[in-house]
């Protein structure tokens, strides 16, 4: 046979071979566009009426008219300080300054203070005070000692307590020379600035208006409706809006303009669905509402519903446990998992 003819052949035998098809291919059977298959899949659409056991039309083809496109913000206020220890935590914090007392070198004054400086002197009176132990909190631990082993404190053991240890540390800041280098009398030695309590007034009156509150917690911003109820900033998206510009453009609204505030990111972090309410033709009596929440955080000033466009009434800064007391279940289930533990 001629190369041609064998090349024919082959070709011919190539585009006759059936293309390699697995078995999920092949099984799967085309829908059939006809108009036969269109009328019953109509046959088969759920009726629109409302039943006893189901207080809406099911989900079908398009219900955008069924529902309103809203966006919120969540803004919050970050914890300001950490949180308090626990006597656990104190213990276990204690045990690790006198575990690093032991481990460490000898602690050499002479490196740090020039001898027969009135820093020099400063220092060697407090190191006598303490029994001439270096670490000025940890009692009379002597960490080079032959009992340098018992480092661990005793149940109901008082020397970790951070009232104790916050009382020791400003007593050691004072300072206990005078300007001609010598010791100062005790009615010469000026006490150091105490710091401010974790408690404000704002938290012993219970202003929940008031940012300088709850100092260890995040405070989340909600706004009182005309009709009692409270709830995030929200309003309606327009056309020509993204979801993340609604939600700054809200805050603004609702909230005034003397705030200094951050958009974190324009990927919303909850939503909530309210579904609307038909009568009982299945005509629609009351749209549903589907609202994405965006976060923000505020950095500086203060809500002001003065002149407020949205008519709100009253604004509060809550944490995660008082939001549940003021805001709806289903509200508040929603947006819950995205606030944070303290």
């Amino acid at each position: 046979m001629a190369a041609p003819g064998r090349g024919g052949s082959v070709a011919a035998a190539l585009l006759k071979r059936q293309a390699n098809i697995c078995a999920n291919c092949r099984s799967f059977q085309l829908r059939p566009y006809s108009a036969s298959a269109e009328a019953e899949a109509i046959s088969q659409t759920p009726d629109l009426r409302p039943t006893d056991s189901y207080s809406h039309p099911p989900a079908t083809a398009s219900r955008r008219a069924e529902y309103r496109i809203r966006s919120g913000i969540i803004l919050t206020r970050a914890p300001l300080v950490t949180r308090a220890l626990t006597p656990f935590e104190n213990a276990f914090f204690f045990y690790q300054k006198r575990l690093n007392e032991r481990l460490v070198l000898p602690f050499r004054h002479t490196f740090y203070f020039k001898k027969d400086t009135a820093m020099d002197l400063d220092w060697r009176i407090k190191f006598e005070e303490r029994g001439r132990i270096a670490a000025k909190e940890l009692g009379r631990y002597y960490a080079q000692g032959r009992n340098a082993w018992n480092d661990e404190l005793l149940v109901g053991s008082t020397l970790s307590n951070e009232e104790r240890v916050r009382e020791i540390l400003l007593k050691d800041a004072e300072l206990r020379v005078t300007e001609d280098g010598e010791e100062a009398p005790p009615d010469e030695v000026v006490p150091v600035e105490r710091p401010m309590d974790r408690i404000t007034e704002a938290d012993k009156t219970n202003d929940i208006r008031r940012l300088d509150r709850a100092l260890d917690r995040t405070l989340y911003l909600i706004v009182q409706r005309t009709d009692g109820k409270w709830q995030f900033p929200t309003e309606d998206v327009p056309t020509d809006e993204n979801l993340h510009e609604t939600a700054a453009r809200v805050l603004e609204l609702a909230a005034g303009v003397n705030m200094n505030t951050w958009m974190v990111g324009r990927v919303p972090v909850a939503h909530f669905v309210r579904q609307p309410e038909f009568n009982e033709d299945a005509s629609l009596r009351q749209r549903g509402e589907k609202i994405f929440f965006h976060k923000g955080r505020i950095m500086a000033g203060q809500a002001d519903l003065k002149g407020n466009k949205m008519g709100l009434k009253d604004f509060n800064w809550l944490t995660k446990e008082e939001l549940k007391t003021k805001l709806d279940r289903d509200y508040f289930h929603a947006v819950r998992n995205m606030m944070a533990d303290r």
